[in-house]
């Protein structure tokens, strides 16, 4: 379901004066609530001669414009820890640059506030963007301060910088391609958003005024697991071999938030126990775990194990599941009548390849049949086959909105219907001699 923030009602107030001196304070529309936050903001955004230095430093070496807000985002990113000090105004209010960058903290205006400083040192302009950090709160027809919760920043990308593989774009008509991110979320690398602030409205407070935008949601490409597995199966049914993981997006930064969250000497628990949910008689073998730390690169994970009774004998026949690992399948199936929307975090793309060595002395007798189910919001396609000796399984689970209103749920019961039975299917091996 979508979050309790966004379904709850809200009631705020907007006052209308009728003296002209107070014209300003009243909220009635995104644009005077914008330029009230204007307001606030204004001279927080000085920088002084250590912020300079600082900058002078953070780029001496970067090659193009694109390194140069990087570093600078890297900076502000790891290096200005996260302290919300927020009394009376201060929950509005930004400190000045030089008082962030000096004490090394502050909240999510605060370092919004100290990198859009540092950005206009190398000749980059840059735009608060006033958020909720929870997607479906802010309310399109209802412009109020209470809307927000968090600030991020809006990038005004030069046009030497290629916009190819940045994802977290929007294409804004006067102001050109805008780049939105969040320097205060530790693992989401520039060019992206979190999950939460895709498909969301943000208020982009301009010069003299602002409006409020939607933010874009990333493409399934971008949201990316590829799991492939070399497995081999004994004819007493034990299956055992080796699996690589490749995750990058939304995929990536929610398992690196789960194993950094752990610490280091139980993650190969954590990862047993991962396995265990669809492995019986599990014994994991060992793991090793590439680019957790390094948020802009692809995460990568390969582990060993060997489940001694995968396959189930009947008689001389021999049934094995083709889909070793990952489940797709939803509750929504056993769901009750919903009055809310479904909610998914990210659209994404999942791709499963396991290659299975049969046993000698086993042959092929059934296949599962294929599975192609398309729907609005989702697609599934698999299918197993035989070459030579190896059984091949493959499938692509594919998400592509997020918010699936409710008179489409016959339709998302019947595809998460179709995934289970694909899921459940069996391979039938046939033992050839006596």
């Amino acid at each position: 379901m979508p979050p309790w923030q966004a379904v709850a009602g809200m009631l705020a107030l907007t006052f209308f004066p009728t003296r002209p001196d107070l014209a300003g304070k009243s909220h009635a529309t995104w644009e005077s609530v914008a330029v009230w936050y204007g307001g606030l903001t204004a001279g927080r955004r000085q920088a002084s001669p250590e912020i300079k230095q600082k900058v002078a430093e953070l780029t001496a070496n970067a090659k193009t414009t694109q390194d140069k807000i990087a570093a600078l985002a890297a900076f502000v990113q790891r290096e200005i820890r996260y302290v919300a000090i927020e009394i009376g105004i201060g929950g509005f209010q930004p400190h000045p640059a030089q008082d962030v960058f000096t004490n090394r903290y502050g909240d999510c205006k605060d370092k919004v506030t100290l990198l859009s400083t540092m950005l206009h040192e190398v000749g980059i302009d840059s735009y608060y963007l006033l958020v909720h950090a929870t997607r479906g709160v802010v309310a399109r027809d209802s412009p109020s301060m209470t809307n927000y919760n968090h600030v991020i920043l809006a990038i005004k990308l030069p046009a030497d910088v290629s916009t190819a593989n940045l994802c977290s774009l929007y294409a804004h008509k006067q102001l050109g391609h805008l780049l939105m991110f969040d320097p205060t979320h530790p693992l989401v690398p520039l060019g992206y958003l979190p999950p939460t602030l895709q498909e969301n409205f943000g208020l982009l407070v301009t010069e003299g005024g602002g409006e409020l935008v939607e933010l874009p949601l990333s493409s399934p490409n971008v949201n990316r697991l590829l799991r492939s597995a070399k497995l081999e199966l004994t004819p007493a049914g034990a299956l055992s071999g080796d699996v690589t993981e490749i995750r990058w997006g939304v995929p990536a930064l929610n398992t690196r938030a789960h194993l950094l969250d752990v610490p280091s000497d139980q993650r190969t628990k954590a990862l047993e126990n991962f396995l265990g949910s669809f492995l019986g008689s599990l014994v994991f073998q060992g793991a090793q775990i590439e680019n957790l730390e390094q948020t802009d690169k692809t995460r990568v994970l390969h582990y060993r194990f060997l489940a001694k009774d995968y396959a189930k004998a009947a008689g001389n026949l021999l049934l094995i599941r083709p889909r070793v690992l990952g489940q797709k399948g939803s509750d929504l199936l056993e769901a009750k009548e919903r009055k809310q929307p479904v909610e998914f975090p990210s659209a994404s793309l999942e791709t499963d390849i396991y290659e299975i060595t049969l046993p000698s002395g086993y042959a092929v007798d059934e296949l599962p049949p294929p599975a192609n189910e398309d729907s609005s919001f989702a697609d599934y396609r698999s299918k197993v086959e035989v070459v030579g000796n190896v059984l091949k399984y493959s499938r692509n689970y594919t998400i592509k909105d997020v918010i699936v209103p409710t008179s489409h749920l016959e339709e998302m019961k019947k595809f998460f219907r179709q995934v289970a039975a694909d899921e459940r299917n069996s391979a039938v091996l046939k033992r050839t001699n006596p």
